[in-house]
């Protein structure tokens, strides 16, 4: 609930701030991708609100820096999977060994330490 409520105090005047910005920058621009020939552009030019191209380039930000860090985390993915298959496997050991040490008990038979680990 506490996390709710800072989200929302945190959320509410960025939100509001957004709104204030977007308004305030409304106005038309031409954006122009010729930068040879602004007389007579090969590519045709927009006419975008200010406030548009600004959250455009910020989303645009956005996606190039998780992209950034998600390639520069990758060898810490692929160790952690294989910690998690090192896991699963001394895991599976372990009950292994757990149920070869009830099942001597069970039988009340006693094995010598290189009987537990030995590939039977």
């Amino acid at each position: 609930m506490m996390k709710h409520l800072i989200g929302w105090f945190i959320l509410l005047p960025i939100s509001a701030l957004l709104i204030i910005f977007a308004l305030a920058n409304r106005h038309l621009i031409t954006l122009n991708f010729d930068p040879i020939s602004a007389g007579n552009p090969l590519i045709a030019s927009l006419n975008i609100p200010l406030f548009v191209l600004i959250f455009i380039m910020l989303l645009f930000g956005i996606l190039l820096g998780g992209i950034a860090v998600w390639f520069s985390q990758a060898k810490k993915r692929v160790q952690l999977n294989k910690a998690r298959k090192n896991i699963k496997t001394l895991e599976l050991e372990l009950s292994e060994s757990k149920k070869l040490a009830k099942r001597n008990i069970d039988n009340k038979s006693l094995l010598a330490p290189d009987d537990l680990f030995s590939n039977n």
